[in-house]
Protein backbone atom coordinates (compact mmCIF):
# COMPACT_ATOMS: atom_id res chain seq x y z
CA UNK A 1 0.00 0.00 0.00
CA UNK A 2 1.44 3.06 -1.00
CA UNK A 3 1.39 6.50 1.73
CA UNK A 4 1.92 10.26 0.97
CA UNK A 5 3.73 11.79 3.75
CA UNK A 6 2.82 15.64 3.70
CA UNK A 7 5.26 18.64 5.29
CA UNK A 8 3.16 20.49 7.01
CA UNK A 9 4.15 23.99 8.37
CA UNK A 10 3.86 24.01 11.95
CA UNK A 11 3.64 27.13 14.01
CA UNK A 12 5.75 27.26 16.68
CA UNK A 13 8.14 28.95 19.30
CA UNK A 14 11.15 31.04 18.59
CA UNK A 15 13.28 29.85 22.56
CA UNK A 16 16.88 31.18 23.54
CA UNK A 17 19.45 28.99 23.62
CA UNK A 18 22.43 28.61 26.03
CA UNK A 19 23.63 31.53 24.51
CA UNK A 20 20.30 34.07 24.72
CA UNK A 21 20.15 33.38 20.75
CA UNK A 22 16.64 33.04 19.22
CA UNK A 23 16.13 30.34 17.69
CA UNK A 24 12.75 28.34 16.36
CA UNK A 25 13.20 24.81 17.69
CA UNK A 26 11.26 23.02 14.74
CA UNK A 27 9.66 24.23 11.63
CA UNK A 28 7.95 22.77 8.45
CA UNK A 29 7.44 19.43 10.27
CA UNK A 30 11.18 19.18 11.06
CA UNK A 31 11.30 18.80 14.66
CA UNK A 32 15.16 19.31 15.91
CA UNK A 33 16.84 17.35 12.32
CA UNK A 34 14.52 14.45 12.77
CA UNK A 35 10.68 13.85 11.07
CA UNK A 36 8.13 12.50 12.19
CA UNK A 37 6.71 10.69 9.29
CA UNK A 38 3.00 8.81 9.09
CA UNK A 39 2.61 6.12 11.88
CA UNK A 40 0.09 4.59 13.58
CA UNK A 41 0.95 4.87 16.95
CA UNK A 42 0.58 7.79 19.02
CA UNK A 43 1.40 8.74 22.68
CA UNK A 44 -2.05 7.79 23.82
CA UNK A 45 -1.66 4.52 22.87
CA UNK A 46 1.44 3.72 24.81
CA UNK A 47 -0.04 5.38 27.56
CA UNK A 48 -3.21 3.08 27.06
CA UNK A 49 -0.99 0.21 26.99
CA UNK A 50 1.06 0.99 29.99
CA UNK A 51 -2.03 1.86 32.30
CA UNK A 52 -3.46 -1.76 31.47
CA UNK A 53 0.29 -2.98 32.75
CA UNK A 54 -0.09 -0.54 35.22
CA UNK A 55 -3.68 1.17 36.07
CA UNK A 56 -3.59 4.93 37.29
CA UNK A 57 -6.41 4.06 39.73
CA UNK A 58 -3.43 2.17 41.32
CA UNK A 59 -1.52 5.25 42.09
CA UNK A 60 -1.45 7.17 45.12
CA UNK A 61 -3.22 10.43 45.77
CA UNK A 62 -0.29 12.40 46.15
CA UNK A 63 1.53 10.81 42.83
CA UNK A 64 1.86 12.87 40.09
CA UNK A 65 1.71 10.19 37.04
CA UNK A 66 0.62 10.03 33.59
CA UNK A 67 1.34 12.35 30.48
CA UNK A 68 3.41 15.18 31.87
CA UNK A 69 4.67 16.59 28.96
CA UNK A 70 3.61 16.35 24.98
CA UNK A 71 0.23 15.83 23.22
CA UNK A 72 -1.46 12.16 23.68
CA UNK A 73 -2.21 12.95 19.60
CA UNK A 74 1.62 13.08 19.08
CA UNK A 75 2.94 10.13 16.53
CA UNK A 76 5.16 7.75 18.63
CA UNK A 77 7.92 5.99 15.96
CA UNK A 78 10.96 5.62 19.02
CA UNK A 79 10.34 5.62 22.67
CA UNK A 80 13.12 5.46 25.49
CA UNK A 81 12.54 4.22 28.70
CA UNK A 82 14.17 5.70 31.53
CA UNK A 83 14.63 6.61 35.58
CA UNK A 84 14.35 9.70 35.85
CA UNK A 85 14.30 12.80 33.31
CA UNK A 86 17.18 14.64 33.80
CA UNK A 87 18.88 17.02 31.33
CA UNK A 88 21.57 14.17 30.23
CA UNK A 89 18.58 11.91 29.85
CA UNK A 90 16.72 14.83 27.56
CA UNK A 91 19.67 15.30 25.44
CA UNK A 92 19.76 11.29 24.69
CA UNK A 93 16.19 11.37 23.65
CA UNK A 94 17.01 14.30 20.96
CA UNK A 95 20.16 12.58 20.08
CA UNK A 96 18.38 9.09 19.24
CA UNK A 97 15.20 11.15 17.85
CA UNK A 98 13.00 9.85 20.43
CA UNK A 99 9.38 10.57 20.30
CA UNK A 100 8.76 9.26 23.76
CA UNK A 101 10.56 9.11 27.49
CA UNK A 102 8.33 6.92 29.57
CA UNK A 103 10.17 7.22 32.89
CA UNK A 104 8.98 6.20 36.51
CA UNK A 105 9.51 9.34 38.40
CA UNK A 106 7.44 12.01 37.37
CA UNK A 107 9.56 14.77 35.17
CA UNK A 108 7.18 17.48 36.78
CA UNK A 109 6.62 16.89 40.61
CA UNK A 110 6.65 20.33 42.60
CA UNK A 111 3.99 22.75 40.52
CA UNK A 112 5.81 25.37 38.27
CA UNK A 113 5.25 29.00 39.27
CA UNK A 114 7.23 30.12 36.73
CA UNK A 115 8.40 29.48 32.79
CA UNK A 116 11.68 30.60 33.20
CA UNK A 117 14.81 29.78 30.73
CA UNK A 118 17.30 30.29 33.29
CA UNK A 119 15.79 27.68 35.46
CA UNK A 120 17.64 24.40 34.31
CA UNK A 121 14.05 21.65 34.88
CA UNK A 122 12.17 24.25 33.54
CA UNK A 123 14.37 25.09 30.55
CA UNK A 124 14.21 21.09 30.33
CA UNK A 125 10.87 20.22 30.13
CA UNK A 126 10.17 23.62 27.23
CA UNK A 127 12.99 22.28 25.39
CA UNK A 128 11.58 19.02 25.34
CA UNK A 129 7.92 20.29 24.63
CA UNK A 130 9.57 22.29 21.59
CA UNK A 131 11.06 19.41 20.32
CA UNK A 132 8.04 17.28 20.15
CA UNK A 133 9.32 15.00 22.83
CA UNK A 134 6.31 13.70 24.83
CA UNK A 135 7.04 12.66 28.50
CA UNK A 136 5.02 10.00 29.98
CA UNK A 137 5.43 8.91 34.21
CA UNK A 138 4.30 5.26 35.93
CA UNK A 139 5.33 6.15 39.19
CA UNK A 140 3.48 4.84 42.93
CA UNK A 141 1.09 2.61 40.24
CA UNK A 142 4.02 0.74 38.85
CA UNK A 143 5.69 0.22 42.08
CA UNK A 144 1.99 -1.37 43.55
CA UNK A 145 1.18 -2.83 40.26
CA UNK A 146 1.56 -7.08 39.68
CA UNK A 147 4.52 -7.56 38.12
CA UNK A 148 5.83 -3.84 38.67
CA UNK A 149 8.59 -2.33 40.25
CA UNK A 150 8.77 -4.69 43.35
CA UNK A 151 8.21 -7.95 41.52
CA UNK A 152 11.20 -6.90 39.19
CA UNK A 153 13.08 -6.31 42.18
CA UNK A 154 12.18 -9.91 43.30
CA UNK A 155 12.95 -11.92 40.60
CA UNK A 156 15.72 -10.22 40.54
CA UNK A 157 17.12 -11.35 43.77
CA UNK A 158 15.36 -14.75 43.62
CA UNK A 159 13.06 -14.62 45.79
CA UNK A 160 11.06 -17.76 46.27
CA UNK A 161 7.31 -18.46 48.25
CA UNK A 162 6.63 -14.60 47.38
CA UNK A 163 3.58 -12.56 48.94
CA UNK A 164 2.66 -9.17 49.13
CA UNK A 165 4.04 -7.10 51.73
CA UNK A 166 1.46 -4.68 52.15
CA UNK A 167 -1.39 -5.10 50.78
CA UNK A 168 -3.65 -2.71 49.46
CA UNK A 169 -7.27 -2.09 50.37
CA UNK A 170 -10.92 -1.07 49.41
CA UNK A 171 -9.39 -1.71 45.66
CA UNK A 172 -12.13 -4.45 45.21
CA UNK A 173 -15.83 -4.20 43.70
CA UNK A 174 -18.61 -6.58 43.73
CA UNK A 175 -20.16 -6.66 40.27
CA UNK A 176 -23.74 -8.09 40.78
CA UNK A 177 -25.89 -8.38 37.40
CA UNK A 178 -29.30 -10.44 36.56
CA UNK A 179 -28.99 -12.62 33.25
CA UNK A 180 -31.52 -14.37 31.22
CA UNK A 181 -30.71 -18.26 31.95
CA UNK A 182 -30.27 -18.36 28.47
CA UNK A 183 -27.56 -15.71 28.15
CA UNK A 184 -25.00 -16.88 31.36
CA UNK A 185 -22.59 -18.51 29.92
CA UNK A 186 -21.83 -15.91 27.46
CA UNK A 187 -22.11 -12.77 29.73
CA UNK A 188 -20.01 -14.98 32.75
CA UNK A 189 -17.15 -15.25 30.03
CA UNK A 190 -17.49 -11.60 28.74
CA UNK A 191 -17.23 -10.43 31.82
CA UNK A 192 -14.47 -12.78 32.98
CA UNK A 193 -11.80 -11.96 29.91
CA UNK A 194 -12.90 -8.26 31.33
CA UNK A 195 -10.72 -8.91 34.20
CA UNK A 196 -13.83 -9.59 36.56
CA UNK A 197 -13.52 -13.12 38.81
CA UNK A 198 -9.80 -12.98 39.71
CA UNK A 199 -8.72 -14.20 43.32
CA UNK A 200 -5.20 -15.60 43.78
CA UNK A 201 -4.31 -17.58 41.64
CA UNK A 202 -7.55 -18.40 40.00
CA UNK A 203 -9.81 -16.71 36.84
CA UNK A 204 -13.33 -16.79 36.13
CA UNK A 205 -14.44 -17.19 39.75
CA UNK A 206 -18.32 -15.87 40.26
CA UNK A 207 -21.45 -17.00 41.70
CA UNK A 208 -24.72 -17.58 40.26
CA UNK A 209 -28.44 -18.62 41.64
CA UNK A 210 -31.66 -18.92 39.57
CA UNK A 211 -34.64 -16.54 40.16
CA UNK A 212 -37.30 -14.78 38.25
CA UNK A 213 -37.34 -11.33 36.89
CA UNK A 214 -40.19 -9.30 36.34
CA UNK A 215 -40.32 -6.11 33.92
CA UNK A 216 -43.44 -3.51 31.93
CA UNK A 217 -41.82 -2.25 28.92
CA UNK A 218 -43.43 1.16 28.20
CA UNK A 219 -44.22 2.03 24.17
CA UNK A 220 -40.97 2.93 23.30
CA UNK A 221 -39.23 -0.09 24.61
CA UNK A 222 -37.63 -2.41 22.45
CA UNK A 223 -37.55 -5.34 24.91
CA UNK A 224 -35.44 -8.76 23.79
CA UNK A 225 -38.27 -10.46 25.25
CA UNK A 226 -41.71 -10.08 26.66
CA UNK A 227 -44.53 -7.61 25.33
CA UNK A 228 -44.81 -3.47 25.81
CA UNK A 229 -47.01 -2.36 28.44
CA UNK A 230 -47.30 -5.76 29.91
CA UNK A 231 -45.64 -7.47 33.45
CA UNK A 232 -43.09 -10.12 32.01
CA UNK A 233 -41.61 -12.87 34.25
CA UNK A 234 -38.66 -14.29 32.88
CA UNK A 235 -36.13 -16.95 34.16
CA UNK A 236 -32.94 -15.31 35.09
CA UNK A 237 -29.49 -15.78 37.10
CA UNK A 238 -28.05 -13.55 39.48
CA UNK A 239 -24.74 -12.91 38.62
CA UNK A 240 -21.98 -11.70 40.96
CA UNK A 241 -17.96 -11.56 40.84
CA UNK A 242 -15.01 -9.86 42.10
CA UNK A 243 -13.82 -6.89 40.07
CA UNK A 244 -10.48 -4.92 40.70
CA UNK A 245 -11.23 -1.69 40.54
CA UNK A 246 -9.06 -0.11 37.73
CA UNK A 247 -10.86 -3.04 35.82
CA UNK A 248 -14.76 -1.95 36.31
CA UNK A 249 -15.62 0.53 33.25
CA UNK A 250 -14.11 -2.32 30.95
CA UNK A 251 -15.55 -4.89 32.90
CA UNK A 252 -18.81 -2.74 32.65
CA UNK A 253 -18.20 -2.15 29.03
CA UNK A 254 -18.20 -6.13 28.39
CA UNK A 255 -21.15 -6.73 30.32
CA UNK A 256 -23.23 -4.27 28.05
CA UNK A 257 -22.29 -5.80 25.09
CA UNK A 258 -22.72 -8.86 25.85
CA UNK A 259 -26.05 -8.42 27.57
CA UNK A 260 -29.29 -9.04 25.47
CA UNK A 261 -31.41 -7.17 27.47
CA UNK A 262 -32.36 -2.90 25.80
CA UNK A 263 -31.57 -1.89 30.09
CA UNK A 264 -29.26 -3.85 31.62
CA UNK A 265 -29.60 -4.34 35.97
CA UNK A 266 -26.54 -4.64 37.67
CA UNK A 267 -25.13 -3.41 41.16
CA UNK A 268 -21.60 -2.00 41.51
CA UNK A 269 -20.91 -2.98 45.62
CA UNK A 270 -17.61 -1.18 47.00
CA UNK A 271 -15.97 -3.58 48.92
CA UNK A 272 -13.00 -3.25 52.38
CA UNK A 273 -11.52 -6.86 51.25
CA UNK A 274 -7.34 -6.63 50.60
CA UNK A 275 -6.50 -7.37 47.40
CA UNK A 276 -3.50 -9.53 47.97
CA UNK A 277 -2.18 -9.30 44.08
CA UNK A 278 -2.04 -6.00 44.61
CA UNK A 279 0.20 -3.78 47.46
CA UNK A 280 3.86 -2.30 48.43
CA UNK A 281 6.68 -4.27 48.96
CA UNK A 282 7.19 -8.33 48.58
CA UNK A 283 8.11 -10.97 51.06
CA UNK A 284 9.66 -14.37 50.13
CA UNK A 285 12.49 -16.57 51.24
CA UNK A 286 16.21 -17.59 49.89
CA UNK A 287 16.71 -20.75 48.41
CA UNK A 288 18.82 -21.15 51.31
CA UNK A 289 19.66 -19.31 54.41
CA UNK A 290 23.26 -17.30 54.14
CA UNK A 291 25.14 -14.83 56.42
CA UNK A 292 24.20 -11.13 56.01
CA UNK A 293 27.51 -10.23 54.65
CA UNK A 294 27.04 -12.94 51.72
CA UNK A 295 23.77 -11.94 50.96
CA UNK A 296 24.66 -7.93 50.88
CA UNK A 297 27.18 -8.99 48.10
CA UNK A 298 24.91 -11.21 46.02
CA UNK A 299 22.63 -8.27 46.20
CA UNK A 300 25.01 -5.58 44.62
CA UNK A 301 25.89 -8.28 42.20
CA UNK A 302 22.27 -9.20 41.27
CA UNK A 303 21.63 -5.29 41.22
CA UNK A 304 24.65 -4.15 39.38
CA UNK A 305 24.96 -1.71 42.48
CA UNK A 306 27.86 0.59 42.52
CA UNK A 307 27.85 0.03 46.28
CA UNK A 308 25.52 -1.43 49.34
CA UNK A 309 25.20 -0.41 52.99
CA UNK A 310 24.40 -2.73 55.40
CA UNK A 311 23.12 -2.59 58.90
CA UNK A 312 23.32 -5.22 60.92
CA UNK A 313 26.02 -8.10 62.40
CA UNK A 314 27.67 -9.55 58.89
CA UNK A 315 27.17 -13.27 60.44
CA UNK A 316 23.59 -13.13 61.11
CA UNK A 317 21.87 -15.58 59.32
CA UNK A 318 19.57 -14.42 56.68
CA UNK A 319 16.35 -16.22 55.17
CA UNK A 320 12.94 -14.69 54.98
CA UNK A 321 13.44 -11.41 53.47
CA UNK A 322 11.65 -8.27 52.17
CA UNK A 323 12.05 -6.02 49.51
CA UNK A 324 10.67 -2.07 48.73
CA UNK A 325 12.10 -1.01 45.82
CA UNK A 326 12.92 2.47 46.11
CA UNK A 327 12.54 4.21 49.50
CA UNK A 328 11.22 2.12 51.42
CA UNK A 329 12.62 3.49 55.04
CA UNK A 330 9.32 5.24 56.11
CA UNK A 331 8.03 1.87 56.56
CA UNK A 332 10.62 0.15 58.27
CA UNK A 333 8.49 0.33 61.60
CA UNK A 334 5.39 -1.73 59.78
CA UNK A 335 7.51 -4.56 58.54
CA UNK A 336 5.86 -7.42 59.86
CA UNK A 337 7.78 -9.69 62.58
CA UNK A 338 9.65 -12.95 60.58
CA UNK A 339 11.44 -10.72 58.21
CA UNK A 340 15.39 -11.00 58.92
CA UNK A 341 16.47 -8.41 56.15
CA UNK A 342 15.03 -5.61 54.02
CA UNK A 343 16.53 -4.79 50.90
CA UNK A 344 15.17 -0.74 49.88
CA UNK A 345 17.36 2.73 48.91
CA UNK A 346 17.66 5.60 50.80
CA UNK A 347 18.10 4.58 54.52
CA UNK A 348 19.13 7.04 57.02
CA UNK A 349 20.97 7.45 59.91
CA UNK A 350 17.50 7.19 62.41
CA UNK A 351 16.18 4.80 59.77
CA UNK A 352 18.64 2.26 60.84
CA UNK A 353 19.01 3.09 64.22
CA UNK A 354 14.90 2.16 64.25
CA UNK A 355 15.65 -0.89 62.38
CA UNK A 356 18.43 -1.80 65.20
CA UNK A 357 16.02 -2.02 67.69
CA UNK A 358 13.61 -3.96 65.55
CA UNK A 359 16.33 -6.91 65.54
CA UNK A 360 15.47 -6.14 61.67
CA UNK A 361 18.77 -6.18 58.82
CA UNK A 362 18.88 -3.74 56.39
CA UNK A 363 20.67 -3.99 52.55
CA UNK A 364 20.75 -0.06 51.37
CA UNK A 365 20.94 -1.22 47.04
CA UNK A 366 20.58 2.01 46.39
CA UNK A 367 17.14 4.13 45.43
CA UNK A 368 18.22 3.70 41.38
CA UNK A 369 19.65 -0.05 41.60
CA UNK A 370 16.24 -0.98 43.64
CA UNK A 371 14.06 0.81 40.39
CA UNK A 372 15.74 0.63 37.45
CA UNK A 373 15.40 -2.89 36.84
CA UNK A 374 11.64 -2.72 36.07
CA UNK A 375 12.77 -0.96 32.27
CA UNK A 376 13.48 -4.14 30.83
CA UNK A 377 10.43 -5.52 31.58
CA UNK A 378 8.68 -2.22 30.92
CA UNK A 379 10.61 -2.77 27.38
CA UNK A 380 9.43 -6.17 26.60
CA UNK A 381 5.84 -5.37 27.15
CA UNK A 382 6.17 -2.63 25.00
CA UNK A 383 7.84 -4.93 21.86
CA UNK A 384 5.52 -7.24 22.40
CA UNK A 385 2.69 -5.25 22.28
CA UNK A 386 3.57 -2.92 19.21
CA UNK A 387 5.63 -4.55 17.19
CA UNK A 388 7.03 -1.89 14.95
CA UNK A 389 7.77 -0.23 17.97
CA UNK A 390 11.51 1.11 18.47
CA UNK A 391 12.46 0.94 22.42
CA UNK A 392 15.58 1.58 24.01
CA UNK A 393 16.84 2.03 27.42
CA UNK A 394 18.50 5.21 29.28
CA UNK A 395 21.32 4.11 32.04
CA UNK A 396 21.37 6.74 34.24
CA UNK A 397 24.87 7.42 35.46
CA UNK A 398 25.60 6.55 39.16
CA UNK A 399 24.78 9.54 41.42
CA UNK A 400 27.45 8.38 43.97
CA UNK A 401 30.70 7.31 44.40
CA UNK A 402 32.35 5.59 47.41
CA UNK A 403 36.08 6.85 48.15
CA UNK A 404 37.81 3.93 49.80
CA UNK A 405 40.17 5.23 52.78
CA UNK A 406 43.60 2.65 52.78
CA UNK A 407 44.95 2.90 56.17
Amino acid sequence: MRTETRRTRVVCPRLPDKRGNVRRLFACGRIRGHFHGVGTVNVRDISEAIEEFAPRELAYEWDRCGLAIGDPEWEVNRVMLALTVTPACAEAARRRRVHLIVSHHPPIWEPLKALRMDDPHTRMCLELAGARIACYAAHTNLDVAPNGVNDALADALGLVERKRLFVEQGLQIKLVTFVPATHLASVREAICEAGAGLIGNYSHCSFSAPGTGTFRPNELANPAAGERLALNEENECRLEALVPRHHLHGVIKALLRAHPYEEVAYDVVPLENLDRNTGLGVSGELPCSMPLGKWARRVRSALGAGHVRMVGDPATPVRTVAVIAGAGASRIGDIPGGIDALVTGDIGYHDALHAQEKGLSLIDAGHAATERIILPVLARFLKKRFKTLNVSTWDEPECFHVVPIKG
